[in-house]
C-alpha cells in the first residue's frame, strides 16, 4: 500500500488507500480492478474490536443481504493477518459486507489480505467509513479522537488525511463534550450533526434537545433558539415585558427562520421601533452584511 511522509516523518496514507478500498460509485468493477483479490471462509474472519463503527441497523443489513443473495459480494473486504499470530483473519475494512454475508448464508467472502499494524488498520477503519459517511457524528468524533490520542495527530493533520477541512474536525470533535441523552439522540438519527453543533454552546443542551426533537426545528431554527438562550442576561431581576401581539411574533419567526439567527422585534407607542439581530461570531456578521448589501 502506497504512502507519503510529512515534514515530521509520521507516515500517511496516500493514494494506495482509494487504490485499497475501491470507489462505492464504481463497486461492480472492483473485484477484477483490485490485485490479490481472494476469496476466505467467512467464519476464518474475526470482527475488529476497534472499529469506530459501532450502529449497524438491522434493516439496512437485510437489504445488503438480499442483494448479497441475488448476486454476491461484489466489492472485497480488507482483512489483515489475525494479530495474535493464530490462525484466520481480523477485519480492518468492509464490515457492513461481512455481517450481511452472514445474514445471506454466505460461506466465502472476497478479500485483500494487508500486513498492517495496529495503526495502519485504525487509520484505514476510520478513513474508510468517513469517506464512505458510513458514520454517524459521534462514531466520527469518536474515530478522530483516537487517531489523536492514540497517533499523536493534530486536527489539522487529521484533516489532510481525511480530506476534511479541520473546521470540520474541530466541530465535529467537539459534539464529544455534550451530554449523553444528546448523544443518544444523535446515535438514534433524531439529531443531526447541524443541531448538536448548534447545542454545544448552551447552558442546558438536553432540555433544547429535547425540544427540537418534540417541535421538530430545523437546524436554523435551532441555532437561534440556542443563541437566544445563550444571549439571556444572567444573575440580575428581569422586567417583565408586555406580551407581543401574534403578528409581531409570527414576523420574529419568519426572519429567525430565514436568517438562522435570534430576531427580536420591539414596538414603541409612537409607532418607532427596534429590531435587533444577535450573531455568534464575526462570520455571521458577516453573512448579514452580505445580505444586506445584496451580494
Amino acid at each position: 500500500m502506497s504512502s507519503v511522509t510529512d515534514e515530521s516523518g509520521r507516515r500517511r496514507l496516500g493514494r494506495g488507500l482509494a487504490a485499497l478500498i475501491g470507489d462505492a460509485a464504481n463497486e461492480f468493477e472492483v473485484v477484477e480492478r483490485v490485485r490479490g483479490v481472494r476469496k476466505v471462509a467467512i467464519d476464518m474472519i474475526a470482527a475488529n474490536p476497534r472499529n469506530p463503527r459501532r450502529i449497524f441497523r438491522e434493516e439496512e443489513l437485510d437489504e445488503l443481504a438480499s442483494s448479497i443473495r441475488q448476486r454476491g459480494v461484489l466489492q472485497p473486504i480488507v482483512v489483515r493477518p489475525a494479530p495474535s499470530g493464530g490462525p484466520g483473519y481480523e477485519l480492518v475494512a468492509g464490515e457492513r459486507r461481512w455481517r450481511a454475508a452472514q445474514k445471506a448464508g454466505t460461506h466465502e467472502i472476497p478479500v485483500v489480505i494487508q500486513e498492517l499494524s495496529d495503526k495502519e488498520a485504525l487509520e484505514i477503519a476510520i478513513i474508510e467509513n468517513v469517506q464512505r459517511q458510513d458514520l454517524n457524528p459521534l462514531e466520527e468524533a469518536y474515530g478522530y479522537e483516537q487517531l489523536i490520542s492514540e497517533f499523536e495527530y493534530t486536527q489539522q493533520d487529521l484533516a489532510q488525511v481525511i480530506g476534511k477541512s479541520r473546521s470540520h474536525v474541530a466541530n465535529t470533535l467537539r459534539l464529544l463534550k455534550l451530554p449523553e441523552p444528546v448523544k443518544q439522540y444523535l446515535n438514534d438519527g433524531a439529531l443531526t450533526a447541524g443541531h448538536a453543533r448548534a447545542l454545544v454552546v448552551a447552558p442546558d443542551p438536553s432540555t433544547l434537545a429535547r425540544k427540537i426533537v418534540e417541535e421538530g426545528l430545523t437546524v436554523r431554527s435551532a441555532e437561534a433558539l440556542a443563541q437566544a438562550v445563550v444571549a439571556e442576561p444572567k444573575g440580575r431581576a428581569k422586567t417583565p415585558k408586555p406580551e407581543k401581539d401574534a403578528d409581531t411574533k409570527a414576523l420574529e419567526k419568519q426572519l429567525s427562520d430565514a436568517l438562522g439567527l435570534a430576531v427580536e422585534i420591539s414596538h414603541k407607542p409612537s409607532g418607532a421601533g427596534e429590531l435587533k439581530i444577535r450573531y455568534a461570531s464575526l462570520d455571521q456578521l458577516d453573512e448579514i452584511v452580505r445580505r444586506l448589501a445584496g451580494h
